[in-house]
């Protein structure tokens, strides 16, 4: 079997196992019929949406009709023809050909509710890891025909397990606009006073474009209405991946003689894989309006309408029946594949996610909208006004910030790093989920996601991957019940993922790495959400290529039973905390000073110091230095006592090189003149945790507990006066070596109290 069609077939799987699956089921919603023709087109016409496209959009609206064919007695649309066609018609007319939006209206049974849809088809998508042939987007109208008045507008986002951009209670007068993403066409309101630029928060006399809820419970995210957005138009930077078929850029097939690399997202927004770049790109240009559609029996446009239209070329479109495309039966196109670096499972679980979107009229919001109300306050509040829609279900949604780990100025050169926003935005893929999350502003929010056991992936332009476990949990409204745990891909899980590697190389990475930290949380303000944090305090530090460093914990042949590990630098905290399986690893900045804590199933935990090379050279193999290894990491006192006199050993060597016997150097006289003692004072007593330290690992080791404890005693003793010692010397200390050794004393004051509870020796 060939790697497309092993992809093909896995991602099928996924699909129809995870078929209908929630966290808990919904209120049951009414059934809903077809409104009147003539009714439906005056509500088309009255909501028919302005359309703004990127100046760099290549694929715009379309009517698919001119790219069917007969196959088998059914009507199809082929992506190679729907591709093609659409840009050989493009190039004959000079411009977009048959722009063309298509619409249907259904009512609730014994209800004034009615929702308008509005579908846009456009021949390709093509985005960051997803891309696929045909491509359809939406945009509910829920109206009240009893008032008269429009109650809920909600814009279909990349997938359902993104949130929607959703707006309730609209002016009743306003024209409805989206924000269309440039090649993916994910939708983002525009419903106030600037109408081609998107405003997640209200601002100065604009309001917001989304009435989306925060997670109230998370102070990171506590004023972040949850919807995708539009990243370009927040700042956020994302580059565009090349689609490719067995192995070559798809604009290269036989089939495709009217496309070339120009017919695709513009060269300036698009890179070749994530892993060929060292470092998240930055001179990727921002969301430029350049296209408006509208529709071709509306009057004049508003004010601010025309004001957006000054610099943008504008087009009609036609409003058509959807019922004039209802006979095409399908949307096909083979597999595509693309270069991005993920563990081999996850690039089978997205497989089905990067082919084509086949016919929508089978979805469940086709016949019932609500189904596609990803915001539980938005469903709520319709129930209360409607009985025709059944209430929120206490739905699981997964939650993170991805960051990025850089050096910073606080630490001595090579050792300390900080956390920053994220330059680039990145992807998060669900092993369980055949599709992809995009972050909006750095943050990753995958929503419904079944209960039990699944994996996020993250990857970014530029920058190492990162994959971990989480337990997601039901139970009841009221209570925490999820869990989340990170880990790293090993080397090999991130075999670049194209279609042509091999089906062997499939089944060859089932090892998996972890570096996290169990989170859990339960959104008080609204019982229906069930938030699993990823990460270490909702974040996920990303660590770019070039300063990437496989840090592996091998724990074969260890005494104890190992279940934990986490991995924390100098200054900037814990950065991984999961649990530890087997041999494991993550990657770090080679840039940070990192005490490694494995803890084992009886509570016992030990600690190991890891001091990367900054200056670590490639191994030729790779893109990244060798790998850092600890090899039978253990728990107890002897662990703990070992760490304390490695971390007491280095801050020593580092402090005892600024105070130089050497009466010929005279330079380094002058500067430690009036402070010598005090450094040399420091370095002694550095030195007595040292020996302490080392004979209490010595008698640990010996079975010798009691006499371990007396001389963890001399180094609680000792580390007080290092703290004295510190504030002595610290005009004469350089102020990151001062940062540096507070920040390691206390580090190793509360291993010191952890080796002294230690009943493991």
């Amino acid at each position: 079997m060939d790697r497309r069609t092993l992809l093909s077939a896995i991602a099928g799987a996924g699909v129809g196992s995870l078929a209908g699956c929630s966290a808990t089921e919904r209120g049951e919603d009414s059934e809903t019929t077809e409104v009147a023709d003539e009714t439906a087109k005056e509500l088309a016409i009255r909501f028919a949406p302005t359309l703004y496209f990127d100046q760099a959009e290549p694929w715009l609206p379309t009517d698919p009709r001119p790219y069917a064919s007969e196959v088998d007695g059914e009507s199809i649309v082929d992506g190679f023809d729907a591709l093609d066609g659409y840009h050989e018609r493009y190039a004959e007319m000079g411009e977009p050909p048959d722009p063309a939006v298509f619409y249907r209206a259904v009512e609730y049974d014994e209800s004034p509710l009615v929702v308008v849809q509005f579908w846009m088809y456009s021949a390709f998508d093509q985005f960051t890891a997803n891309f696929h042939w045909h491509d359809w987007e939406v945009l509910h109208v829920y109206v009240d025909t009893e008032t008269d008045r429009p109650q809920l507008y909600v814009a279909s986002s990349h997938s359902r397990k993104i949130p929607n951009n959703e707006f309730l209670d609209p002016e009743p007068e306003m024209v409805p606009r989206i924000l269309s993403e440039l090649g993916s066409h994910s939708s983002a309101l525009s419903v106030n006073d600037e109408p081609d630029r998107f405003q997640r928060l209200a601002g100065g006399d604009l309001a917001a474009d989304i009435t989306n809820s925060a997670i109230e419970s998370l102070e990171a995210l506590s004023e972040l209405p949850l919807a995708y957005g539009l990243p370009r138009d927040e700042g956020g930077r994302l580059p565009f991946v090349v689609p490719e078929y067995e192995g070559a850029p798809v604009y290269e097939h036989d089939r495709l003689p009217n496309v070339d690399s120009e017919s695709l997202v513009d060269e300036e927004l698009t890179i070749r894989s994530f892993e060929a770049l060292t470092s998240p790109p930055t001179d990727l240009p921002e969301r430029s309006t350049g296209i408006v559609l509208r529709h071709a029996e509306r009057a004049e446009p508003a004010a601010e309408d025309a004001v957006a239209d000054e610099e943008a070329t504008s087009y009609d479109y036609e409003l058509l029946p959807a019922s004039e495309v209802q006979h095409i039966t399908d949307y096909t196109g083979p597999q595509l594949s693309f270069e991005f670096a993920v563990p081999q499972f996850a690039e089978d679980a997205v497989a089905g996610h990067i082919t084509t979107t086949g016919a929508p009229w089978d979805q469940p919001r086709v016949e019932n909208p609500a189904a596609d109300i990803t915001d539980p306050n938005h469903r709520r509040e319709l129930s209360n006004r409607y009985d025709a829609i059944g209430d929120a279900a206490a739905i699981n949604t997964v939650v993170t910030r991805i960051t990025e780990a850089i050096e910073t100025d606080d630490a001595p050169d090579g050792e300390g790093l900080t956390t920053q926003a994220g330059t680039v935005e990145a992807i998060a893929l669900l092993e369980s989920e055949p599709a992809m999350v995009p972050t909006f502003g750095g943050v990753a929010v995958a929503r419904d996601v079944p209960e039990g056991e699944h994996r996020l992936t993250v990857n970014a332009a530029g920058q190492a991957p990162h994959s971990q476990r989480l337990t997601v949990g039901g139970g009841s409204d009221d209570t925490a019940t999820a869990s989340g745990s990170d880990d790293t891909a090993t080397a090999s899980e991130t075999d670049t993922a194209t279609a042509t590697t091999s089906a062997t190389d499939t089944a060859a990475t089932d090892a998996t790495a972890t570096s996290g930290s169990e989170q859990s949380t339960n959104d008080g303000s609204d019982p229906a959400q069930r938030i699993t944090t990823a990460g270490v305090d909702t974040e996920i530090p990303l660590v770019a290529r070039e300063n990437a460093q496989k840090l592996e914990v091998d724990a074969e042949g260890t005494d104890a039973d190992l279940s934990d590990l986490a991995v924390e630098d100098d200054f900037a905290g814990r950065l991984y905390d999961a649990p530890l399986d087997g041999p494991d690893a993550v990657y770090v900045h080679r840039g940070g000073a990192y005490t490694t804590e494995v803890r084992d199933t009886e509570g016992e935990i030990g600690a190991f110091r890891v001091n990367p090379d900054p200056d670590a050279e490639s191994d030729g193999d790779t893109e990244t230095p060798p790998s850092v290894r600890i090899d039978r990491p253990d728990t107890g006192k002897a662990s703990l006592s070992s760490f304390l006199a490695s971390i007491a050993a280095e801050t020593r060597d580092q402090t005892a090189e600024l105070v130089d016997d050497d009466d010929d150097d005279d330079d380094q006289e002058a500067t430690l003149e009036g402070g010598e003692n005090a450094l040399r004072g420091l370095v002694r007593a550095l030195d007595a945790i040292v020996t302490a330290a080392e004979r209490a690992a010595e008698n640990a080791r010996n079975g010798n507990g009691q006499r371990a404890d007396r001389q963890l005693g001399a180094v609680a003793n000792g580390l007080e006066t290092v703290v004295e010692r510190i504030e002595a010397a610290s005009e004469d200390l350089p102020d990151p070596l001062t940062n540096a050794a507070r920040n390691r004393v206390e580090q190793a004051t509360r291993r010191t109290e952890q080796a002294k509870a230690a009943e493991r020796l």
